[in-house]
């Protein structure tokens, strides 16, 4: 009876905390409300509306630091209704602007206590810190605002309270607001530190990790993931992290979440442990010691895609550790999985499934195995992919394959060889061709030789060719044999059209000499000349300043009438201006390096000109060569070319020799080629060369029946290697695969 009037009398009391209580969650509801309001306004209404609700809660925190009851219940509502707001990454930069960071960091702590506090009652005790750490994991989403809540001391505060409400838990007290509290603070510390290497040194120095290795042994299932959240991202490339994380002894806890049925809890476990191993061997052998190969093969049936996908990127680190591994994940039941994990439609599973049974392909033991299990046709369909890492992992499975002779059969019956002709060649493929090219006897090196020509793709023939398999083609072009003979040339013909060829226009090397170009005018004119030729017994009128800077042949001409000298930047400039005064018109590429005649050199008086006699050329053929010397172009015929070539050649003029090459190689016939190389060699025309080169190539066949033919091959061998030298050595377009 006593009992039931101390009930009646507690009950008001009850009704009244919680009509209170309700009243707390309404006005929450309401602010959080006329700020979603605020949001859907104008832009610039809406940034001055939620710039000012800022500013209202920061002013509620600096005022509210104590345990007076109303002060907490305001601080409480203040962290969550920043925390709804930081929800939205739009409103985040505003949040901080206000001046959110050090209000909320203040409140990662207990308020002190007052020497007139007698009541030992602590309202709301874990929801304020609760709230604050919240709304700061939120802010710090952000990569640029991670530092500024560090340097505000927050992660001290983080730290202190994952240590404190860890003992408060061991005392038995309200454990569902201490898992609340360390959650977020483990969340916070995950979100500060991501992708931030100095922020995960920070959390080691301040003593984070030993607390969250302890947290993964909590029961509840939510503190677990967290802390294991914030150590998978401390781990992550760190490796005094990896080290302190393996020595508080965070492997038993962390296998044991590998066989946890909560999807959550074994995807966050495998990847805490998949950062550990990376690129530390010291830790995987360690984490195999604690028995963690079995759960993480089982984890790959899990139902949990994410899981799946960790595991097998796990498996195949593991895969690397020795051959004795490789063998253990295979006899342990992984090979099953991971060939059906190939056929998955998730693209990230068959890319972690390739690479893991490519790590395993590299041991005998496993080969046949891989294939017998029907690998091998999934594989090959993952060549299609049009993801270049998913295609890397397959082929690199199928070059371990195919290392092993009991695959050889079902390599060839599934069309494995079809599909590597019909698509472009991978890397570990040519690398298996490559072997054979090194260790098989001299016929097999000239099939794998002619086969490459053929079937590689543009980006891996300078891997190939560059450096000694161009001997084997060039080997077949002098054999005894008409059909090696052709096979090579075939051979050599398809690789030089896939090489990034040189165009005839640009083939030959540029003029080595800077250029000044007068124009067009003053061709064969008057007005300023200072040199006439005589050709064909007709005067044509000239400028030294033009012819100088032409070509090294002019400079050797004028060198006894006029004194040259190097000049600096300043010189040039000086001339330049003056020669710019005389004619009114700007020159063309004035180069620092041009050797240029002094200004008392320049004389205009005819008695002090000189005619200077051409023999052997032509009057047309001259006045196009000095049209080009005054222009930078000229139209070069057929019927020309040849004769305007010579003179290119005498008079040094780089550039005119290219455009002359280009048209004389368009004439190349079956009945010329001879003649053609020839006037290749007479004037050094390397364009014109090459193309004579193509044109063999191309039409082997057709010349065997022409004279000479033998001998002209033979002649053109080591300027066969000379194109290819220069042909594949000119990077490609794309970036090479090796």
């Amino acid at each position: 009876m006593e009992l039931k009037k101390h009930q009646d009398q507690r009950l008001p009391e009850r009704k009244g905390q919680k009509r209170k209580l309700e009243e707390e969650i309404e006005e929450e509801q309401r602010e959080i409300s006329a700020v979603e309001e605020a949001a859907a306004a104008p832009y610039g209404e809406a940034r001055k509306v939620i710039l000012n609700e800022v500013y209202a809660q920061v002013n509620i925190l600096n005022s509210t630091f104590s345990w007076d009851e109303a002060h907490r219940a305001t601080a409480k509502r203040a962290t969550h209704v920043l925390a709804e707001l930081a929800k939205n990454e739009e409103v985040v930069n505003l949040i901080v602007e206000g001046g959110a960071v050090p209000a909320l960091v203040k409140h990662l702590q207990v308020p002190p206590s007052s020497e007139t506090d007698h009541d030992t009652s602590k309202p709301f005790e874990h929801e304020v810190e609760k709230g604050s750490a919240f709304a700061l994991g939120l802010l710090a989403v952000k990569p640029e605002h991670q530092q500024l809540i560090v340097d505000a001391g927050a992660l001290s505060h983080l730290v202190s309270l994952l240590k404190r409400q860890r003992d408060v838990h061991k005392d038995g007290s309200d454990s569902r607001a201490v898992n609340s509290v360390i959650r977020r603070a483990a969340d916070a510390i995950t979100n500060l530190a991501h992708e931030n290497s100095s922020i995960k040194t920070r959390v080691r120095m301040e003593g984070g990790i030993p607390p969250l290795v302890e947290l993964l042994e909590f029961t509840d299932t939510k503190v677990q993931r967290a802390a294991a959240g914030a150590l998978r991202t401390l781990a992550f490339k760190n490796d005094e992290n990896k080290n302190q994380i393996v020595e508080c002894n965070a492997l038993p806890a962390l296998i044991l979440m590998l066989r946890s049925d909560a999807a959550a809890i074994h995807y966050e476990a495998v990847g805490v442990i998949g950062n550990l191993v990376h690129s530390s061997p010291s830790i995987k052998r360690e984490v195999l010691a604690a028995g963690a190969l079995q759960p993480v093969i089982g984890l790959l049936s899990s139902c949990c895609s994410e899981s799946q996908r960790e595991a097998a990127l796990l498996l195949g680190q593991f895969a690397a550790t020795d051959s004795d591994c490789k063998v253990h994940i295979v006899q342990r039941g992984a090979v099953q999985p991971l060939i059906e994990m190939l056929q998955s439609p998730d693209v990230q599973l068959r890319e972690m499934s390739a690479f893991a049974l490519g790590r395993l392909a590299q041991d005998t033991h496993n080969q046949a195995g891989i294939a017998h299990n029907g690998g091998l046709v999934p594989l090959l369909k993952l060549l299609d992919s049009k993801n270049g890492s998913l295609q890397h992992n397959a082929a690199f499975s199928l070059y371990g394959l195919a290392d092993n002779e009991d695959n050889v059969s079902d390599f060839i019956s599934v069309g494995g060889v079809q599909k590597l002709q019909d698509g472009e060649f991978t890397v570990q493929v040519l690398n298996h061709l490559l072997y054979l090219m090194r260790v098989a006897e001299k016929a097999v090196q000239r099939r794998v030789a002619l086969a490459l020509a053929h079937l590689c793709s543009p980006d891996d023939q300078r891997a190939i060719f560059i450096n000694n398999w161009l001997d084997l083609l060039l080997g077949l072009l002098g054999s005894s044999s008409p059909k090696q003979q052709l096979d090579g040339a075939i051979a050599l013909y398809r690789l030089a059209n896939k090489a990034t060829t040189l165009s005839p226009v640009d083939a030959a090397p540029p003029s080595p000499t800077p250029q000044v170009y007068l124009g067009e005018q003053y061709v064969n004119n008057a007005t300023l000349s200072d040199v006439t030729f005589l050709v064909e017994g007709r005067r044509f009128y000239a400028h030294r300043i033009c012819l100088l800077a032409s070509s090294d042949a002019f400079r050797a001409m004028f060198d006894g009438g006029y004194r040259v000298r190097s000049c600096n930047c300043a010189d040039v400039m000086v001339y330049q201006q003056f020669f710019v005064s005389l004619l009114g018109k700007e020159l063309c590429c004035v180069s620092p390096l041009i050797v240029d005649v002094k200004l008392n050199g320049i004389r205009s008086n005819e008695k002090d000109a000189r005619d200077i006699e051409i023999p052997n050329i032509r009057w047309e053929v001259f006045e196009l060569m000095m049209r080009f010397i005054y222009t930078g172009s000229v139209d070069v015929t057929l019927g020309i070319a040849q004769d305007l070539l010579r003179a290119a050649d005498q008079y040094l003029l780089e550039g005119l020799k290219r455009l002359c090459e280009y048209t004389i190689a368009q004439d190349i016939t079956l009945e010329n080629i001879s003649s053609m190389y020839e006037l290749s060699e007479a004037f050094h025309a390397i364009s014109l060369r090459h193309r004579c080169i193509l044109f063999i190539l191309e039409q082997f066949d057709k010349l065997t029946d022409k004279p000479r033919h033998s001998q002209l091959i033979h002649r053109i061998i080591p300027e066969i290697r000379d194109y290819f030298d220069k042909a594949l050595a000119k990077p490609n377009q794309h970036n090479s695969r090796l």
